[in-house]
């Protein structure tokens, strides 16, 4: 590169950081006054969407009638960029108008958005304009304080327990659909609707697989086809016309590039590039193409300057509308993207780049240069070939980050050192989290372990409980410092049925991060397993400061267990504090009830307790368990077969319901049925890990008058229990 040329692309972009700072500093000058005669904004968001998997971008292999229409009507973005490829960080973005590292939000897991963040529902609220959203993943879920602002939020996800991962955890996009449908019918003229689905994201399970055999392309065809509903509603309402729609996703999808099968981990095209089509009234200015680079960032004043409303000084970025109408081209901007999954959830370096119209610049221990224009693909890195523009990028990106650090995490206090100490810890606290990325590995370095952490994922996905253990404890053998891998492999251990080594999982664990929460209570949680009840109280009490729903809803377990009541309301009460949608107290009080035979008073408390958990996803175990055996004890049978059920669907390795769901049908006089529950007693006794529910089959067999049987059960029962437990 020539001095003179290198010397324009550094005052280029240190031209750019001006822009950067004042986006940093949240300066931004007001755009327009309010106009309460602007249409409706509907803002469609298709998680984990890659852009050029999209006929509109170029994909030949694509069938997406729907949004090539919308495209048709609207003005497609070429260069649209994400600010993280993780949906909490991202969607953080384009509703607060502010990059992850202002907003805070920097993660999927461990993140909540702060109440005085810019937020544009809240901003709609002030102007009293009607606002819903419907999402359909958990990570957006009403807890994290996505749901401000909005006149209604519906995060309404199917029931789940301990054995989904969160990944799994989401509403199919049809019924998120009907969802908004229903609201839609008696929606005002103006209002502002946020629509999220989360078909084409892992695991992808499309309705139809196309004939090329391509799963994803299978999800993205058929979260077309729910789009595209979508759009006929509004058709049918007549508000298509009138409305500003943006359809875009919060990131792409790794698909196996550079290494990558999902995403969170790199910043490349494959996952920060993101479809944008925005359509105007009218379908103003329809087929347009526009190829100057536009960011997350720029949504949050687009939305409100269409719905006619002024842009704050506290938002970011730039309104797209007068680009759109042609009015006025974009300046220049400094696009900002940042991957702190690997430092997170690995232990390993954080990534950032930067992005213009011409380069891709990646921070990293080993940093990373692409011309985007020469090499679309990203294959080669041009950092040594091109060190001027490295320097003015790295010199841009330090300044944009002047004063930003990675979220450290809590300190444990003196107390709970030598309550730790006690109970054998002698690690001392100690986290990649304080390190400077450059000393921590880079996560190009870290293709192959990434690759055996998403097998060994997918083991545990089909229930391979020991396969995916193996996997685990060979990645750990190379690394132990990652957290994320002893989580998993105390989690698989447990769903296996080695309650002692998924234990030695969990300490291994709080020796490295005494904060841990997950830590904390799932070696509680074992420690109950074991009947080791003094230690895992001792457990949850260090949970109280970093998890205290999961923490006191463990300790009321504990206090019923060793029938102190007034203990077991009282932490009962504590956690529906910190959490109000937990029905503790309700259970609580039911449980001690049925705990005193007192089955006819402890009904009540408990039906109070399932209504509780009907619009909860996460749910709470042995509620409906204990209900149904009230009732079935009290003679109501056919109000606790379904009970039963439900518990097992939500908890399959639940053997105590599986048994009560058999002797329910039994004495229900379907034989066929009970049999067949037993049957399923058996296999899960096998799969989890139980030799104990044998025993159970054994005893249900004998009632049954199947003496052959229960003797087999009793010798499966020999042969399979061992020291595990």
């Amino acid at each position: 590169m020539s001095v003179s040329r290198a010397r324009r692309t550094t005052a280029r972009w240190l031209a750019v950081i001006g822009i950067a700072a004042a986006a940093a500093a949240l300066v931004i000058t007001t755009w327009v006054q309010r106009d309460t005669t602007a249409g409706p904004v509907i803002l469609i968001s298709i998680d984990t969407l890659r852009a050029d998997r999209l006929p509109v971008y170029g994909y030949a292999a694509g069938q997406t009638p729907a949004i090539d229409r919308l495209a048709n009507d609207g003005h497609v973005f070429e260069q649209a960029w994400t600010s993280s490829p993780q949906t909490l960080p991202a969607h953080s973005t384009i509703f607060s108008g502010l990059q992850p590292f202002a907003h805070g939000v920097r993660d999927n897991i461990g993140f909540t958005l702060g109440p005085d963040t810019p937020w544009v529902p809240a901003l709609l609220q002030e102007a009293a304009v009607p606002s819903a959203a419907f999402v359909s993943s958990f990570v957006l879920r009403r807890q994290t304080g996505f749901a401000r602002g909005f006149s209604h939020f519906d995060d309404q996800l199917p029931p789940s327990g301990p054995n989904r991962t969160l990944g799994e955890v989401q509403r199919a996009g049809q019924d998120t659909l009907a969802a908004a449908q229903k609201w839609l019918a008696s929606a005002p003229p103006r209002y502002f609707l946020f629509f999220h689905i989360y078909e084409p994201h892992k695991p992808y399970t499309p309705p139809v697989v196309p004939a090329s055999g391509d799963r994803y392309d299978g999800e993205v065809t058929h979260a077309d086809a729910i789009v595209g509903q979508l759009i006929e509603t509004l058709r049918a309402r007549g508000d298509y016309d009138r409305a500003t729609v943006i359809l875009l996703s919060d990131h792409g999808e790794g698909l196996g590039d550079h290494g990558e099968e999902e995403h969170g981990s790199f910043l490349y095209r494959s996952t920060i590039q993101v479809p944008l089509i925005i359509k105007l009234p009218d379908s103003e200015g329809a087929g347009r193409r526009i190829s100057t680079p536009v960011q997350h960032l720029d949504m949050a004043p687009t939305i409100l300057t269409a719905l006619g409303l002024p842009v704050p000084g506290t938002l970011g970025g730039r309104p797209l509308g007068p680009v759109l109408r042609g009015e006025t081209d974009l300046p220049a901007a400094t696009i900002y993207a940042e991957a702190m999954s690997p430092r997170y959830h690995f232990g390993w370096s954080e990534l950032y780049a930067l992005t213009d119209e011409r380069y891709r610049y990646i921070r990293a221990p080993r940093d990373e240069l692409f011309d985007l224009r020469e090499d679309p693909g990203e294959s080669r890195s041009v950092v040594d070939a091109r060190p001027q523009v490295r320097q003015a990028m790295r010199s841009a990106l330090d300044r944009l980050l002047a004063g930003v650090s990675v979220a450290a995490p809590a300190t444990v206090s003196a107390a709970d050192r030598e309550r730790l100490a006690a109970l054998g810890y002698v690690g001392t606290q100690s986290s990649t989290i304080t390190q400077p990325g450059d000393m921590l590995p880079d996560p190009k370095d870290k293709i192959e372990v990434l690759r055996l952490y998403q097998r060994a994922a997918s083991l545990a996905a089909e229930g391979k409980w020991l396969e995916a253990s193996a996997a685990y404890r060979a990645l750990l053998a190379d690394d132990p410092s990652m957290t994320d891998v002893w989580l998993q492999l105390a989690g698989t251990l447990d769903r296996a049925g080695q309650a002692t080594a998924a234990l030695d999982a969990y300490r291994q664990l709080i020796e490295r991060n005494p904060t841990n929460a997950p830590a904390l209570t799932g070696a509680a949680a074992v420690l109950v397993q074991l009947s080791r009840f003094e230690e895992a109280r001792a457990h949850a009490e260090l949970a109280i400061p970093v998890a205290p729903a999961i923490a006191h809803e463990l300790l009321a377990r504990l206090a019923v267990q060793r029938k102190d009541a007034a203990a077991a309301r009282h932490h009962a009460a504590e956690a529906a504090t910190a959490d109000p949608t937990l029905p503790m107290p309700a259970f609580v009080d039911g449980l001690l009830f049925y705990n005193q035979n007192a089955f006819a008073a402890a009904i009540p408390p408990l039906q109070a307790a399932v209504r509780a958990l009907t619009d909860r996803t996460e749910q709470v175990a042995d509620v409906r368990y204990v209900l149904a055996d009230s009732l079935a004890r009290e003679g109501r049978l056919s109000e606790a077969a379904p009970l039963f059920a439900t518990e097992i669907a939500i908890y399959p390795n639940h053997l105590l319901a599986r048994a009560g769901l058999a002797m329910t049908e039994w004495e229900l006089g379907r034989r066929t049925e009970a049999r067949n529950a037993v049957e399923d007693l058996e296999a899960a006794a096998a799969r989890f890990g139980q030799p104990q529910g044998y025993l159970l089959a054994a005893q249900l067999w004998t009632q049954f008058g199947d003496t052959v049987r229960a003797e087999r059960a009793r010798a499966f029962h020999q042969t399979r229990q061992g020291p595990a437990r």
